[in-house]
């Protein structure tokens, strides 16, 4: 297990969000791990279009697991969370949370896979953000 800090996120929940009685759509909290995923990985020093550019390389989610324990609401505020769980050859596991104050709403396993921008094939997760995972 990483011994990196848990990236947090503040995010609002916006009426594009919920649904006609203003409780989230299920499919937005994968927007909203989204974002977070991609705030989290600028703290290490790369923007997706950087990975891309300067790496060659995307990270895609190839499977994730979610639990849905309570809803988030029009108008709460929400912290999004990010921690890498493990890091394989070329997957990488990390465990996001939906927060509503300090109430777990939903909680994820993101399985994620870092793959060629060529080819879209597997290749080994770079070895800069694979040492700053580590530290």
């Amino acid at each position: 297990m990483s011994k990196v800090k848990i990236y947090t996120l503040p995010m609002r929940v916006y009426f594009q969000d919920t649904d006609a009685g203003g409780v989230v759509y299920h499919a937005s909290y994968l927007n909203f791990m989204e974002r977070a995923r991609t705030e989290w990985l600028r703290t290490f020093g790369y923007s997706n279009a950087g990975l891309m550019k300067e790496l060659g390389v995307v990270f895609v989610v190839r499977s994730l697991k979610i639990d849905y324990f309570k809803p988030a609401l029009l108008d709460d505020m929400l912290s999004v969370t990010a921690l890498v769980k493990d890091v394989g050859r070329s997957r990488v596991n990390i465990v996001q949370t939906v927060m509503r104050q300090q109430e777990v709403l939903v909680e994820a396993d993101v399985h994620l896979v870092s793959v060629s921008i060529e080819s879209f094939k597997p290749v080994s997760v770079p070895e800069v953000l694979r040492n700053k995972w580590k530290e």
